[in-house]
């Protein structure tokens, strides 16, 4: 699992914008139904965090807000990568970045 696009070993020796355009690239290339998964995993963690905000009476609500927020990158990021990763180095091909 992959916390930051500096460490695949497809995007080394590139910029961050450029790791990005690759990323982002290889991202149109997954299939649909992982697209979906992924998608709802992040509603899955969007919702709650919408709901407590709604709810808001009290800091520790703050607390919940906090966490969540700090998860959801955490989860998205390395799973958005793992998806992305068999594409990566088509799209970076496709992108002439060497």
């Amino acid at each position: 699992m992959y916390f930051s696009s500096q460490n695949i070993p497809e995007l080394k020796g590139l910029k961050f914008g450029q790791r990005m355009q690759v990323i982002r690239s290889a991202t149109e290339q997954v299939p649909i139904p992982q697209k979906l998964l992924l998608n709802l995993l992040k509603l899955a963690i969007l919702i709650p965090l919408f709901l407590v905000i709604a709810q808001w009476d009290s800091w520790q609500s703050t607390v919940t807000i906090a966490v969540l927020l700090a998860a959801y990158p955490l989860l998205t990021r390395p799973l958005t990568f793992a998806l992305c990763r068999p594409h990566l180095q088509q799209a970076r091909t496709k992108l002439n970045l060497h």
